[in-house]
């Protein structure tokens, strides 16, 4: 029973919150063991990072509705060059009380993706402070939890990291370089179950529209038909960092795997609470703003790891159904059919070469299924008009002519590259990817290490009528990176990339061929 607690808190590690760490895989099944005395554990990492980007807007003119691909430099209309810079301050608390067995959470980060020099007090040319910004940009409280272990599992109740598998889908956000991460307002029980964990756990995903008590303090949901419920059930088997290390070393394979099936669901819906319409702030004074929504939703995700000495093996994939009865968001104008989406997204991963040895390297792929409506979908934006062809972006359904919304999207946190998915269209959707890559240490010393890593990454649109040029060639990337990484906590990477782009972005209308974009990073991270 010992051996099987210590396995569900790794697996709590990765299921729902990752122990509240930067790094997410580093409790090894300790969270919640003895303790003489209440303690205190603080971790975290102060990043700084600073980018240039050139001509990623490609040179291939405004799309068919007039806009560039990406934003280009106002006042110079033949500018090339853009640059950004951001910091970030994360901190994880963990709270352990006396004898182990309940153990509180947060996460909060501190100034969190805000531009430096975002903030500056009066005029700009004469400012010379920063002023504080909103509470909202300054901290973000993005996890507060806490964990106890029962007789049969671990019980978790709060707002907790979401991570599943790869990150393909469900991502916690963990990584150094990761921008957004997944959280849910969740109740989960986790117990080991014949060698297995089995995880069952109810999201309070969204409620409201809300108003406030007598009290003037607490705030109550008054339309109960609105709420969206989720209920997720999980079956894993799963060995922890440290198991791992000891089987490699014992020259023993380890076969890792792991399937969920979740179901999120809502009858009822109030659009004035999330559309920029007019009469918004009066949507409790009558029943006309609710509606009938009748959304219904089910996901199916397995993951598969296979671990070696040398060699490690990794795939996810996913499928999800989702049917909304009643898809319009005015009420009183009523669509005669459902809107249905069935997507399905894959990826794999592998490496081949001990994480010690001096060369390793290894082949990637994705896919996510598209849509032949214009434009990838990967992030419309509520109440804008229908895509057109040659656009980027917009909604893949347009009922009552279009009821599908097929493309499958990546969560923006898992990354293949740094140009094309990660800059210009914002997630792989609507597309597939080939990526070999490669990582050579260069210096190896007492206190760090110099690495040297590549990757290639060639994709294509699984539409062509999704794509700009209405081609499906989407391009050829290259992925340089130079990294310190020292045992101290300090580490810095530059990295740089370029992007060949395919006839996908092309201009057939100004009959402009896109051209190359370039992107440059550093990146500073001290972590305590």
């Amino acid at each position: 029973m010992k051996k099987s607690l210590v396995a569900l808190s790794a697996l709590f590690a990765t299921f729902v919150s990752g122990r509240a760490l930067a790094t997410g895989f580093t409790d090894l099944g300790e969270d919640l063991h003895p303790r003489e005395r209440t303690e205190v554990d603080l971790h975290g990492a102060f990043r700084v990072r600073g980018e240039l980007l050139n001509n990623l807007d490609l040179d291939r003119g405004p799309t068919t509705s007039g806009d560039p691909i990406f934003p280009v430099p106002e006042g110079d209309p033949s500018g090339q060059n853009l640059t950004y810079a951001d910091m970030r301050l994360r901190t994880d608390l963990s709270i352990y009380t006396l004898g182990g067995g309940v153990a509180v959470k947060t996460r909060i980060d501190v100034l969190d993706n805000v531009p430096l020099g975002s903030t500056a007090q009066g005029i700009p040319s004469a400012s010379n402070t920063q002023a504080p910004p909103g509470y909202g940009d300054a901290f973000r409280i993005k996890r507060a939890y806490g964990e106890v272990k029962l007789p049969f599992g671990v019980l978790a109740l709060g707002r907790q990291g979401s991570h599943w598998g790869l990150g393909m889908l469900a991502n916690g956000g963990d990584c150094a370089d990761c921008d957004s991460g997944d959280a849910a307002d969740r109740i989960a029980l986790l117990s080991p179950i014949l060698g297995h964990i089995l995880a069952v756990a109810y999201d309070f995903t969204a409620i409201g529209p809300l108003v406030t008590r007598a009290d003037g303090v607490r705030r109550l949901p008054i339309t109960p038909g609105a709420a969206v419920h989720s209920f997720t059930v999980a079956l894993l088997r799963w060995h922890d960092p440290l198991s791992i290390s000891r089987r490699n070393k014992a020259d023993k394979l380890t076969f890792d795997y792991g399937a969920y099936l979740s179901h999120r669901f809502q009858s009822q819906d109030v659009p004035a609470q999330y559309l920029p319409i007019a009469g918004a702030s009066n949507v409790n004074a009558s029943g006309a703003a609710v509606m009938h929504r009748g959304y219904h939703a089910t996901a199916v995700d397995t993951w598969l790891r296979f671990i070696g000495a040398d060699v490690r093996v990794e795939l996810e994939a996913a499928a999800l159904f989702a049917t909304v009865d009643q898809a319009s968001l005015v009420p009183g104008v009523l669509y005669n059919q459902p809107v249905t989406s069935h997507q399905y997204g894959a990826a794999l991963e592998s490496e081949l070469g001990a994480a010690t040895a001096i060369f390793a390297g290894g082949f990637d792929a994705g896919f996510a299924s598209g849509d032949p409506a214009p434009g990838f979908g990967a992030f419309p934006k509520l109440g804008a008009p229908p895509p057109k062809a040659g656009d980027l972006d917009g909604a893949q359904g347009n009922p009552p002519s279009d009821t599908k919304v097929d493309n499958f999207r990546f969560h923006p946190d898992y990354r293949i590259d740094r140009i094309l998915f990660r800059e210009i269209i914002g997630t792989v959707t609507d597309a597939y990817y080939l990526r070999p890559h490669a990582r050579l240490h260069l210096v190896r010393l007492a206190t760090g290490t110099l690495t040297l890593q590549t990757a290639m990454i060639a994709s294509w649109a699984v539409f062509a009528a999704s794509t700009p040029g209405g081609k499906a060639p989407l391009g050829l990337e290259l992925d340089p990176t130079l990294s310190w990484a020292s045992r101290d906590g300090f580490g810095v990477a530059l990295e740089y990339a370029v992007f060949l782009p395919g006839s996908g972005f092309d201009n057939p209308a100004l009959h402009l061929n896109a051209r190359t974009a370039q992107l440059f990073r550093a990146r500073f991270t001290l972590a305590f």
